[in-house]
């Protein structure tokens, strides 16, 4: 590190919307009940407000800040838009599905499968979500460590146990409740600073047709320098993670009445494009006036250089806050998991409500070791494990579809799909290399699709039965 980005001014502030967060927890854990839907669900009783907030900054994470800004920093802005539209368009389908999502009542995407495909294909689906969730995990804790290392210069080790801590503690001390009221807050942190300040960084790069016309070619290009093939290789996984996304599935269960999920569903549509306007908006002006930097960094270094500080304060903390509220969303979700797809379903099915959120408590500690551990100090074995998005995607949304849109599926159909979907992501990207530089999931779905179909066919549920 050879310094910080911002003064340090910055770095108090951040810390000071932390130890905001951290009280915004204790309080919603005070209202918080203390049966199995409130700390797994928030009582199924959150405003509606709050759910579009939570769902929203659940999804928008280190993926958007750093990882997405880098992308649009070096393709251009028509193709971070095919880059993000996949989620906003996962959010479209989820407008018709959520209200059948609440009255499922379920726990669980793995649980959700079993009602179709039965118990084997529950755990199977309960090892992918495990797999990608505690990768996902990790990289939040690295990348919280990596951004408050760069904008404040506090040291990242340091910073990186800060976070996941912060990151345990929201989750354990109300479970759903603490979470999803700290993600509402940083959706509103991420709406003010952004969008106040947006002014003001448009007016430093002279507007966007100034901003555009200093676009190279390939970055004013639709696709960014790629063919059509390998942008839908950054698109699709984005789509079917999203419609698969126990994260977000689960907090459709929250919602008071199926209608209020449905509402949840739209309001979320329209918020997830105005924040993708905003990413690209100032990762356009980015291109113009920070050129030859790091494109990580480019929505830090327009808050901090082109944005007054009372607005570019604000986006820095929503940056870091996206980290910790995506976060603790996943250490939540993987330790029900846990408890509910193997503890309970296959060691203690009497247990209590009582047990089972003490259980998930040591559980969402155990999970945040696991995965700090992961990111220090075997980074190697978390790259592989990284695949596991992809293979979520694909083999896990695949049958969830199946089960909730085709009264065929089978659970022989289900049990292949989850099985060619995983192995065709395996295959293609690992061992093949992605060949023609496609990633695997535009060869992994159609396979999984087909295996669904296929096999429910050849062996349909009255096959089985007999």
């Amino acid at each position: 590190m050879n310094g910080a980005l911002a003064s340090p001014g910055y770095g108090i502030v951040i810390l000071g919307y932390l130890v905001v967060m951290v009280f915004a927890g204790i309080w919603a854990g005070s209202k918080a009940k203390k049966s199995k839907d409130g700390f797994l669900l928030a009582g199924r009783e959150l405003p509606l407000i709050v759910l579009v907030g939570t769902l929203l900054a659940t999804w928008f994470g280190g993926g958007t800040v750093v990882g997405g800004a880098n992308f649009i920093y070096t393709r251009g802005p028509w193709a971070g838009l095919f880059f993000f539209i996949g989620a906003p368009l996962g959010a479209l389908v989820l407008i018709w599905l959520a209200p059948t999502i609440r009255k499922m009542g379920n726990y669980t995407v793995p649980e959700m499968l079993e009602k179709t495909y039965g118990p084997k294909t529950r755990l199977l689906a309960s090892i992918c979500v495990l797999l990608a969730y505690t990768g996902i995990v990790s990289y939040q804790f690295t990348g919280a460590g990596y951004i408050v290392n760069l904008v404040t210069g506090y040291d990242q080790s340091y910073s990186v146990v800060v976070a996941a801590a912060i990151m345990c503690f929201l989750a354990v001390t109300a479970g759903m409740n603490s979470v999803a009221w700290t993600d509402f807050l940083s959706a509103a942190m991420i709406f003010f600073g952004m969008g106040l300040g947006l002014y003001f960084a448009a007016d430093s790069a002279r507007g966007y047709a100034a901003s555009y016309a200093a676009l190279t070619p390939a970055q004013s290009s639709v696709t960014g320098g790629l063919t059509l093939l390998q942008l839908a290789g950054y698109c699709l996984p984005l789509f079917f993670l999203y419609l698969g996304d126990q994260n977000q599935l689960q907090r459709y269960g929250c919602a008071k009445t199926p209608e209020e999920a449905r509402k949840s569903a739209k309001l979320l549509f329209f918020s997830m494009l105005a924040v993708i306007f905003l990413v690209i908006s100032y990762c356009l002006f980015g291109i113009k006036l920070l050129p030859g930097i790091k494109g990580d960094t480019t929505i830090m270094r327009m808050a901090i250089n082109y944005v007054p500080f009372v607005f570019g304060a604000p986006i820095l903390c929503a940056v870091v806050a996206f980290l910790v509220t995506t976060g603790d969303s996943f250490i939540l979700s993987a330790s029900t998991n846990i408890m509910i797809d193997i503890v309970q379903k296959y060691f203690k099915p009497d247990m209590t409500d009582v047990q089972l959120v003490r259980g998930t408590r040591i559980t969402i500690v155990g999970v945040s070791i696991f995965s700090y551990v992961m990111a220090v100090y075997l980074p190697e074995v978390l790259a592989m494990q990284m695949y596991s998005y992809s293979i979520y995607g694909a083999g896990v949304t695949i049958p969830l579809l199946g089960s909730l849109l085709w009264d065929k599926a089978s659970p022989a159909g289900g049990m292949a799909s989850v099985i060619c979907g995983g192995a065709g992501i395996l295959i293609w990207d690992m061992f093949l290399k992605r060949p023609m530089g496609l990633n695997g999931i535009v060869i992994a779905v159609p396979l999984a699709i087909a295996a669904l179909v296929i096999f429910s066919y050849m062996m349909p549920k009255k096959y089985e039965a007999a």
